[in-house]
């Protein structure tokens, strides 16, 4: 692919931007995606003085629309490219300026990732290598790395609870991938003191999340009057962290982590994924109790489904961090949201051709 894909007009947005007071530039790899469009939005808008840059390859599970808020802005730049590419990326650290990076780029669905595990290694191992290179031989010297992983780099867990000294034990390949990675951004606080920061999260929800998730993906099949999906008859139950919440946790660790360590960024909040499902019916179909079973199915599991992933968030809190939204204010909000936008992802595919490949640019993950 060329260099860098961008018009001229772009271009010379991008130069006049460069040349403003800004006292602190930005990188967000997988910025279009669910979480990384929320944290490129609250960065825009909490420092108007920081320039934000979004690099994402707008895979199927990113929309445009997620950044129609910010995209005009004046301390926001936008660069559609792909995190592997490493000329592309070499690039944007020889001319930008980069002193802050949140790699959140990856492919995070589990499904897809028994799938085709190759395109899994590809993004989430070789594209964080080819980023940890480009930025460690900047010639601007780089403040913070921020990783943004997940929780099941430990595998599952019925009784033990994962703080951060836990071993790591993935039980999946996309959970591999991200573990391969964890261990390359900490070979570079090893060998020349990178100043990385690795953040490990539960399950993250919200508006704008794409379909496959479990939270939209019963929204959307509940709102054409189709049954909830349950995977097997084995208690499956997910930890669910508010995206607002998860967005707070990385700004913190940014200003206030320590370099060379990792934090878990938990929730106390836990539901089974069929009490999951028998809520959202009550919610979105608003049927008696009776009537609630019948909007719910089980369905063959896919191959290897854990059961739960307990974590540890002691070490963030001390920094200060709280959850402020409870379950019940953010699936009320959620909800809301997937019913005031039905057709968000509908005119995504649209704006994407139609695609639909296995993979995505967001650092989340289905149950």
């Amino acid at each position: 692919m060329p260099l860098v894909e961008i018009n001229e007009s772009l271009q010379l947005e991008r130069d006049l931007k460069r040349r403003m007071d800004f006292n602190r530039t930005v990188l967000v790899t997988g910025g279009s995606g669910f979480i990384g469009s929320h944290l490129v939005c609250s960065l825009v808008n909490r420092y108007p003085e920081w320039r934000i840059i979004n690099l994402d390859y707008l895979d199927y599970c990113c929309s445009p629309r997620s950044l129609e808020s910010v995209e005009d802005r004046t301390n926001y730049t936008f660069i559609r490219g792909d995190v592997c590419n490493p000329r592309l990326v070499n690039h944007i650290f020889n001319t930008e300026n980069v002193d802050v990076v949140f790699h959140l780029a990856a492919k995070t669905h589990v499904a897809s990732s028994f799938e085709c595990p190759s395109s899994f290694q590809q993004v989430n191992v070789d594209g964080t290598r080819v980023l940890l290179a480009a930025a460690h031989q900047a010639p601007r010297r780089l403040q913070r790395f921020v990783y943004v992983s997940t929780d099941e780099v430990y595998g599952p867990s019925e009784d033990q609870v994962f703080d951060e000294s836990s071993p790591m034990r993935p039980s999946n390949p996309y959970a591999a991938t991200k573990a391969a990675a964890e261990y390359l951004v900490r070979s570079y606080w090893d060998q020349f003191k990178f100043p990385i920061i690795i953040t490990r999260s539960n399950n993250v929800y919200g508006p704008r999340q794409y379909t496959e998730k479990v939270i939209p993906r019963f929204l959307t099949l509940l709102q054409v009057n189709k049954k909830c999906p349950v995977q097997g008859t084995l208690p499956q139950s997910r930890h669910f962290l508010f995206v607002s919440d998860a967005v707070d946790a990385l700004l913190l660790v940014l200003e206030k982590g320590t370099v060379g360590e990792v934090y878990n960024m938990g929730t106390s909040f836990e539901i089974p994924i069929v009490q999951l499902a028998r809520e959202l019916v009550r919610m979105v179909k608003n049927v008696p109790a009776s009537k609630v079973k019948d909007w719910v199915e089980f369905v063959p599991e896919r191959p290897r489904v854990d059961l739960r992933y307990p974590i540890r968030s002691e070490k963030l809190q001390r920094l200060g961090w709280r959850e402020q939204v409870s379950w019940a204010e953010g699936i009320r909000h959620t909800v809301k949201w997937y019913q005031d936008h039905p057709d968000f992802w509908s005119e995504a595919g649209e704006d994407h051709g139609g695609t639909r490949s296995p993979g995505g640019t967001a650092a989340t993950k289905s149950p």
